[in-house]
């Protein structure tokens, strides 16, 4: 479906789509990746927990990838108990530990102590990891650097002193986000190669983590290399957990513009969504993409979210006509990160949720005012 399309599928607004032709695709290329590497590929569901979605890509992936005991059970209800599920979490608690070590088939500890701690209470049925922080930082922006300073995200190499702990059967790391190169990790594993020398041999697996985008097969590429190189060297099963690479593209936000008017000269226009269903362009003061946007066009307006938050605004776009009320907008590459994050500050409802295709459009998903009221109410 043409992206200008999309914002006619709803019957009201706002609303969050999901494109299930765009995850195909990219389920064609992990498929590509799996054929070609005999690696596991396990989705990471804290991108996007819709089981709509979720079941789709087990039409292809091993798994689930998960952080938390909801993701888990979550997880366990979509596959039935039947696939891959790796937990890594630095939020691991005793309470909740015994139906961790029950639902997971591995979990890769953050660090030594969480190890020490856990490992006596581990099912024996779960495979132990750890996750390493290579520290190598490829992000710019420290505030999605695994590898920041001070990370509370995995061992640093250079704690390990050349050695894993006895009894850890498995190595995971992660090291980018939304990298459309694999060159950051094919340094970082020549790191880990270069200190861990000895201790490879007795993995029993490597998850290289997520935080890459990709687009074709010729991409996966220098992927494949990597993985079937390590599968033949060191004789272990190798993981790859996308999450924002499978659902990133496929996302759609659609909201009306309910108000317009003038400020200092510039046209401010309202829409009935607001940074509450995309929390990020808040949080790290980012421009969502916008499909009507014409980059030359010849009118300018501010698009502002509708709660009382000053700073509840997606940014000045320029367009091909004057805006008036009751025209839609369209957000794309919102899957990831956008609803999971979503929350009702100022009373706003959550958007209703569809899914789509080539050929037809479903509503899966409602709220209303008892959803906001079961939340609050003592």
């Amino acid at each position: 479906m043409k992206a200008n399309a999309i914002k006619d599928i709803p019957q009201s607004t706002p609303a969050f789509l999901i494109d299930q032709d765009k995850i195909k695709k990219t389920l064609h290329y992990l498929q590509f990746l799996k054929e070609r590497s005999q690696c596991k590929v396990l989705f990471s569901i804290k991108s996007l927990p819709l089981t709509a979605v979720m079941k789709q890509t087990l039409t292809v992936v091993d798994g689930f990838s998960v952080s938390s005991l909801f993701e888990l059970r979550l997880a366990r209800e979509v596959d039935r108990g039947d696939s891959e599920v790796h937990l890594t979490t630095p939020g691991l608690k005793v309470e909740e530990f015994d139906e961790l070590t029950t639902l997971s088939t591995a979990i890769s500890f953050n660090s030594l102590e969480q190890y020490q701690q856990f490992r006596p209470l581990l099912n024996a049925a779960v495979s132990p990891g750890l996750r390493v922080n290579p520290e190598l930082s490829f992000v710019a922006d420290h505030r999605y650097d695994p590898c920041r300073n001070f990370s509370k995200l995995g061992v640093p190499l250079g704690h390990l002193a050349g050695q894993l702990p006895q009894g850890i059967e498995g190595l995971h790391f992660h090291t980018v986000f939304g990298s459309d190169s694999f060159q950051p990790l094919q340094e970082t594993v020549a790191l880990i190669e270069a200190q861990l020398s000895h201790s490879l041999a007795s993995l029993k697996w490597i998850n290289l983590g997520g935080g890459y985008l990709f687009d074709s097969e010729q991409q996966m590429e220098p992927l494949i290399d990597l993985i079937v190189r390590l599968k033949q060297h060191y004789q272990v099963e190798v993981f790859v957990e996308p999450g924002n690479g499978v659902v990133g593209a496929s996302g759609f936000i659609v909201a009306t513009v309910i108000d317009c008017f003038v400020r200092e000269g510039k046209t401010v226009v309202v829409l009935d969504t607001s940074v509450n269903h995309n929390p990020e362009v808040f949080e790290y003061q980012r421009r969502p993409q916008l499909v009507e946007e014409v980059p030359d066009g010849e009118y300018s307006a501010i698009l502002a979210g509708c709660t009382c938050l000053a700073g509840d605004l997606f940014g000045e776009y320029r367009f091909d006509k004057p805006i008036t009320l009751g025209d839609r907008f369209t957000f794309c590459q919102v899957g990831a990160y956008s609803m999971i994050k979503s929350n009702r500050f100022n009373g706003y409802n959550f958007p209703d949720i569809y899914t789509f295709d080539d050929s037809t459009a479903r509503k899966i998903k409602t709220y209303d005012y008892a959803h906001y009221r079961a939340q609050w109410l003592t």
